[in-house]
């Protein structure tokens, strides 16, 4: 991690202590005391050693007990101090932890759908997850460690070189060259465990599509496969977490050699001081315990550094996730938009997707009334959905302008924008929970009565009694326990709950047997009654009483008018038609 880079996110990561600054205050605090406790025993030991050999008759009982009662009392203090840093501290982590989960969320709450488009679910649910639980440990014990250890190893060196300046520049010496080898496994070291959460995040989204998809698996008899899937996903994993221990292992055993060559350094260069008359015998002993407490110092901020590189790793992917632009988004002057009507105009509308190499839809031109039924229909590919897509905003078109009653849909906030339109997807998304919150979803706050009616109004009232808690009957993991029919109809009450003046059905019925899409056409007409309607259909006979339908292909518009001129013009949607009337589909007249 390039030291710029590195300082760039330790700037974006300091503002959420503001809002704990006072706990990181009293943590300093009690961390220094903690320090004072650890650094007066050796001056304690000296005190007591210096007494007992060049003046053993001024050590008396009393002394030694004020002495004892003086470092018991620090470590009581210690303890105290110590029990504050271990909770409040680990508390104040937990906490920040929090802070950046909600605002990643958050963020990607607001991102549009073409980041999703690229997005793994699993991989983000990685980054969200387990790659912030290490930010709580290096946001207690990050400024605790540098703190700490700043204050030893300076106190040290004060001490040590009011005792021997000479001795405590031998040892000094030799630090530069454990810094050295420190920082270059350091790199290495934090290169894998980036490596690492990467591909945590690959096994995630593996795992979760394995899962989401289970009944495929099982329906094929794959299971051998997915196995040797997630088999080769892990191996990778193991690979790189044991080239991260390798690292690791180097890491811990130079520090543990260079730990010997101090004491070496010190034993034998103390022992010649001494011999030379430069050094006491009680100095040489609170010598090596104060050069135990040092290297203690610099062994916890070596050993430190690889839950350093954790966090940092974890902060750099919060950042990656913070920095992915919301392509739409409010702009600064954006007005609410007012209660509509429903009239809609498409002037010289295109767009492309991001990244995208030609335009998937070009001069668009249309006009709306409020109320009117416009039917989109063609080949795959041809834009029905995309088209679709733009008017509440999930994309922006890339030229032209979409107006919803004079107003531009740019122009709007996002919000008020989409309260006022419906949709009603081909795969109906049920949350996890019961049938009420599902319908519920559709204006939050609603009572159960209001639940009710736009269940009537749905027709799913009446399967919904029979289930086992009627509108409290718990649906299961994306509405498992209800058939795709059933879903619909909730998809369906959901709207209706909503009570939006504009509509969009996207091929709402295409996965359903006859017997279902019939019962759900029937609601889908009956919510469609009074609003401006955009519906995708994958059946003809359900558009013949359209005002409007769009025939669109990657030319575009090629054809547009209701059914009766669609079919005496003999063109493309004649022939569709016909497709759909060989291939067995019933209309309305038969």
């Amino acid at each position: 991690m390039k030291q710029n880079h590195r300082s760039g996110l330790i700037r974006r990561f300091l503002p959420y202590f503001k809002k704990y600054k006072w706990i990181l205050v009293l943590d300093l605090i009690c961390a220094s005391l903690t320090t004072v406790c650890e650094l007066v025993l050796p001056l304690i030991v000296r005190f007591i050693t210096d007494r007992a050999t060049s003046a053993p008759h001024t050590l008396t009982v009393r002394i030694i007990l004020s002495v004892g009662m003086f470092y018991l009392i620090l470590r009581v203090i210690d303890s105290l101090a110590s029990y504050y840093m271990a909770n409040m501290g680990h508390v104040m982590g937990v906490k920040i932890e929090s802070d950046m989960r909600r605002d990643m969320f958050s963020h990607l709450a607001n991102l549009s759908f073409s980041y999703y488009d690229e997005a793994k679910v699993g991989t983000i649910m990685s980054r969200i997850t387990s790659d912030l639980f290490d930010v709580t440990e290096f946001a207690h014990h990050c400024p605790e460690e540098f703190f700490i250890s700043f204050i030893k190893i300076t106190v040290a060196f004060c001490i040590l070189a009011s005792v021997n300046i000479w001795l405590t520049l031998i040892i000094f010496s030799i630090l530069p060259f454990l810094f050295v080898v420190a920082f270059v496994l350091n790199r290495k070291m934090r290169r894998n465990f980036k490596e690492s959460r990467v591909q945590v995040g690959e096994l995630n989204s593996q795992v979760e599509d394995s899962l989401l998809g289970i009944r495929v698996v099982k329906s094929f008899a794959n299971e051998p496969i997915e196995v040797e899937k997630f088999e080769k996903g892990n191996t990778k994993f193991v690979n790189i977490k044991k080239k991260s221990y390798l690292y690791m292992g180097l890491f811990q055993s130079s520090t543990r050699s260079f730990d010997g060559i101090m004491y070496i350094a010190v034993v034998v260069s103390g022992s010649l001081f001494m011999l030379g008359g430069h050094i006491t015998p009680p100095d040489l002993i609170a010598y090596l315990l104060y050069v135990t407490t040092l290297l203690t110092s610099i062994r916890r901020i070596v050993e430190f550094t690889e839950q350093f590189q954790r966090g940092m790793t974890g902060i750099e992917r919060f950042c990656e996730i913070m920095d992915e632009p919301v392509t739409v988004q409010d702009k600064k002057d954006a007005i609410p938009l007012p209660k509509i009507q429903g009239h809609v105009q498409f002037s010289n509308v295109g767009f492309r997707y991001a990244g995208g190499l030609q335009d998937v839809l070009e001069h668009i031109n249309l006009s709306i009334a409020p109320g009117e039924s416009v039917a989109l229909v063609g080949p795959s590919g041809g834009g029905k959905t995309t088209l679709c897509s733009l008017l509440p905003r999930f994309y922006d078109v890339t030229e032209g302008a979409i107006t919803i009653d004079g107003y531009n849909i740019q122009d709007v906030t996002l919000q008020s924008l989409r309260s006022q339109i419906g949709v009603v997807q081909q795969d109906i998304y049920m949350f996890s929970g019961t049938v009420f919150e599902n319908i519920e979803y559709g204006n939050p706050g609603a009572s159960l009565a209001e639940v009710m009616e736009a269940a009537k109004m749905a027709g799913a009232h009446e399967f919904i009694m029979q289930l086992k808690d009627g509108y409290h009957t718990y649906v299961g993991e994306r509405g498992v326990k209800l058939s795709g029919g059933q879903k619909q109809r909730i998809g369906i009450a959901r709207v209706f709950l909503k009570n939006p003046p504009i509509l969009i059905l996207d091929e709402a019925t295409s996965a359903l047997d006859n017997e279902s899409e019939r019962l759900v056409q029937k609601s889908l007409e009956s919510l469609a009654k009074g609003r401006t309607t955009f519906t995708i259909a994958h059946r003809l006979s359900t558009i013949r009483n359209a005002n409007l339908i769009l025939v669109l292909t990657e030319d575009g518009i090629v054809e547009q008018g209701n059914h009766e001129s669609l079919m005496a013009e003999k063109g493309l949607y004649y022939k569709l038609y016909q497709m759909a009337l060989d291939s067995g589909e019933q209309t309305d007249s038969e």
